[in-house]
């Protein structure tokens, strides 16, 4: 593993700065579903929605919130929408990794004059409750980021979006923001992404893995993560490495179609209670064999945890220079093995789990054999 030293931005102007994380936006099958899904097993609240009651003729869209997190859900009402072909094409993926910024205009200026492929020009939205701008660029595959700018708007989403009229009590698990979000892309793309993110929105290279940090008896992958300025955004582009079997990134790539988002990294402040209740509701995690917690602290130290709460929710520690963290993969979310989640506690730690790649991956290897796919 090759770690770059990130020097702060006040050195040069930071042309993009970021606040955050505003919002991913799925496209789906079904939202109506899936939002009912994500209320009760995850605990988000239901707190917009946009549809035919609201004035909206061609799609549904729910919004869905925990902590700073916010999912939007969007379904096309009609058959031939470029929504219904994304649907059919990915299966439910994420469309929409959207930034919260103080100038939307000069974000998309700023970005597009270094290179970026416009999707959207900058727009203003109103309503009675304020007025909202939004641009957007294409990065990989078919994902696309918007710049959110809302200083001026206090409604409950954004224009367009009402407050649910009938909600459904939520027990929220525990989630708090987005740590990172994990980009898939194909064999030879992963640097062209990584100077995307560097050239265009003024990222800074953070971390490189190559296939031999991540790599099992069968398979490997390649990951370089990039962040932007304050650290506030992070993103991990992985391509697949040679490997004597399929990997989990081609399995991807297979079913998916394309370059996207493969899984979404959410911090919470307590991961034995949050992974504990959703493992009461229903949510699927991958499994490592008990074996790993025989050595697990001969290798990170003392932790705050007790070993035995960490083995019986196969919940995995690393540590690095700074402190330790504390994690766990859920299996894929629906049923084309694309999209998962990682829930992950930081305590010092700024890095990715290096010391349980390994345990990981053969996990995942063993999910794509049950599957035909490995």
């Amino acid at each position: 593993m090759k770690r770059e030293v990130l020097e702060p931005m006040a050195i040069e102007e930071d042309f993009l700065p970021l606040n955050g994380t505003d919002h991913i936006e799925f496209y789906v099958g079904n939202a109506k579903q899936s939002a009912y899904y994500y209320q009760k097993a995850w605990g988000y609240e239901l707190v917009a929605y946009a549809g035919p009651e609201t004035g909206v003729r061609d799609r549904a869209s729910y919004v869905l919130q925990q902590g700073k997190v916010r999912l939007v859900l969007t379904t096309s009402l009609l058959p031939n929408s470029d929504i219904s072909r994304h649907q059919q094409e990915h299966g439910d993926g994420v469309k929409f990794l959207s930034l919260w910024v103080d100038d939307a205009t000069k974000s998309f200026e700023e970005t597009v004059k270094r290179g970026a492929k416009p999707y959207m020009e900058p727009t203003e939205f109103s309503d009675e409750h304020g007025k909202v701008v939004i641009s957007a660029i294409h990065t990989y595959g078919e994902t696309v980021h918007k710049f959110v700018q809302r200083s001026e708007y206090n409604g409950a989403f954004l224009p367009g979006f009402k407050e649910p009229l009938n909600k459904i009590k939520v027990e929220p698990v525990g989630l708090k923001h987005i740590d990172h979000c994990v980009g898939n892309v194909e064999l030879g793309a992963m640097n062209q992404w990584v100077n995307f993110y560097e050239d265009v929105l003024g990222f800074r290279l953070l971390l490189t893995f190559d296939d031999e940090d991540i790599s099992t008896e069968y398979s490997a992958l390649m990951s370089k993560v990039v962040s932007n300025g304050n650290g506030y955004v992070k993103f991990p582009i992985n391509e697949p490495a040679d490997g004597k079997k399929k990997s989990q990134i081609e399995e991807y790539l297979d079913f998916y179609q394309t370059a996207g988002v493969q899984h979404i990294a959410i911090e919470t402040d307590n991961i034995i209670a949050t992974v504990s209740e959703l493992r009461r509701r229903g949510v699927d995690f991958l499994y490592v064999p008990d074996n790993y917690y025989d050595t697990v602290l001969d290798r990170v130290g003392e932790i705050d945890e007790e070993i035995t709460a960490l083995k019986e929710q196969n919940i995995l520690v690393d540590r690095d220079d700074e402190g330790y963290l504390l994690q766990i993969f859920t299996k894929p979310v629906e049923d084309r093995p694309t999209l998962f989640y990682e829930i992950i506690q930081r305590k010092g730690a700024k890095s990715f789990g290096k010391g349980n790649f390994k345990a990981l991956f053969e996990s995942i290897e063993r999910e794509q054999e049950l599957r035909g796919n490995l």
